[in-house]
């Protein structure tokens, strides 16, 4: 591994530990003067792929260490918790960050959150956070023992020499924010991930236009569907629902089976109103159950998603664990609170016509429980497979072919095609345009070419 350094510098620089020439694991570092702070702390997807698979993973008892091999994670002293470190032959030192700031809850913004020194304190929406303990309240990460402070659209951070204003924008998962950022050198902009063609459209629009006041001398933007050729179809919300619909009407005594990630709360509501409009009972998980229930305490979204638990459109999922006899000891305590509205596979082969049934592609397994006869439909709703809930097409296709489930791709992404992408970045007119979160960051500079477009590479210290 090469040296570690603690970097101190009183210009304004913008340095890209991630996010550079991939989609997601953004983990960008922003000093003004003597104030450091991260925006972002993402897991990356296509770099861990690089070098671990389904059974060589990176050892947690190793800490930070087997990722920092692999320059997963920025060298740097001052960053990482005790504990992340103890297996490294580096000197653990006193936090010489002020601060994460996190713009939304997906993996790919957050995943490496947990190697961070507790001291460090992190910065996200009040949605987010309620996100982030309903994901390690259900076991699958622990994000560790950090301080939060949480605002909304309107609150101003203030750390140190930087102000930062977040300001709310539409995107898959509900809680998303981009920052406008006040530095001794003008304001930075960074995106996040943002959509035009979501149902909350308007906040993305909100901030573009907040954005734009502030004469920005740069702009990190996210450019995730920035590509030669478009493989899949951008759909609006209200398309998918359209589309969906019609699947679910034509689909007469079948069964329809229905993936999409399990924090898009726009597409649960979407299937929703689907499964209503069609007379079905909508199938969920568990997992879905419980994050449902924890929005639900969210002032700003708890007249906008259903009780799951009293609702009569609503169903529960329950798996065979442990005994396979489905008792309560069987299942983990935030589970229990569900198992009286939890049917089982018996119930889903039973009542094939009277269901949507909410499958992640990691529990497929569960449809050899079912015993599906052939003729029912899959609809696939959701693209990027940057996350920790898809299996490979190839697999997918595979286990469809074998029950006989018809394919289906109706999705809206989560993130701008180019012409909205166009459309935003034409009205704030950055100084420099520096795109992250994109496999094609060169494309940019055909897209904007009256505009001063930064090709970053990683680890690369730019000076504004």
């Amino acid at each position: 591994m090469t040296g570690w350094a603690v970097i101190a510098t009183p210009k304004t620089t913008l340095t890209f530990y991630g996010g550079v020439n991939e989609i997601g694991g953004n983990k960008i570092l922003l000093e003004d003067r003597h104030t450091r702070v991260f925006l972002d702390f993402g897991l990356s997807f296509v770099g861990e792929a690089q070098y671990f698979s389904d059974y060589l993973k990176p050892r947690s008892v190793n800490g930070a260490g087997d990722y920092l091999e692999f320059d997963l994670l920025p060298k740097l002293e001052g960053l990482y918790a005790r504990e992340m470190i103890k297996n490294i032959d580096i000197k653990y030192s006193e936090p010489t960050i002020d601060a994460v700031i996190l713009s939304h809850p997906h993996m790919d913004h957050v995943g490496y959150l947990p190697f961070i020194h507790e001291n460090i304190p992190v910065y996200c929406g009040e949605c987010t956070q309620t996100i982030m303990n309903a994901v390690q309240d259900s076991g699958r990460i622990n994000f560790g023992e950090h301080k939060f402070h949480t605002f909304r659209t309107g609150k101003k951070i203030k750390i140190d020499t930087l102000e930062i204003e977040p300001v709310h924008v539409d995107h898959s998962i509900p809680g998303a924010y981009g920052f406008i950022v006040d530095t001794s050198q003008g304001s930075v902009v960074y995106s996040g991930d943002f959509r035009l063609h979501g149902p909350m459209a308007e906040m993305t629009k909100e901030f573009t236009e907040k954005a734009a006041e502030g004469d920005p001398v740069a702009m990190i933007s996210e450019g995730t569907r920035v590509c030669p050729k478009e493989s899949q179809a951008i759909h609006s919300e209200s398309r998918v629902k359209e589309e969906s619909n019609a699947v679910v009407s034509r689909a007469a005594s079948k069964l329809v089976v229905v993936a999409f990630y399990s924090r898009d709360v726009d597409r649960f509501k979407t299937f929703y109103e689907i499964a209503k409009n069609n007379d079905r009972k909508f199938v969920i998980p568990l997992k879905l159950a419980y994050l449902l229930s924890r929005l639900k305490t969210d002032k700003e979204l708890k007249d906008k998603i259903p009780d799951v638990t009293n609702d009569d459109t609503v169903l529960l999922y329950k798996k065979r664990k442990k005994t396979g006899e489905f008792v309560e000891s069987d299942y983990y305590k935030w589970e229990r609170d569900f198992l009286d509205k939890a049917v089982n596979y018996k119930y889903v082969h039973e009542n094939q016509s009277k269901l949507i049934f909410n499958l992640d592609l990691v529990e497929f397994t569960e449809l050899i429980d079912v015993k599906l006869p052939a003729g029912g439909h899959f609809i696939h709703s959701m693209s990027e497979p940057f996350s920790e809930e898809d299996v490979s097409a190839e697999v997918m296709h595979r286990w469809l072919k074998h029950f006989g489930l018809k394919f289906h791709q109706i999705h809206a992404s989560g993130h701008c095609p180019p012409r909205d992408l166009t459309q935003i970045v034409d009205r704030i007119q950055p100084r420099r345009l520096m795109p992250v979160h994109t496999e094609h960051p060169r494309l940019f500079k055909d897209l904007f070419k009256r505009l001063n477009v930064v090709i970053v590479e990683k680890g690369k210290q730019y000076a504004l």
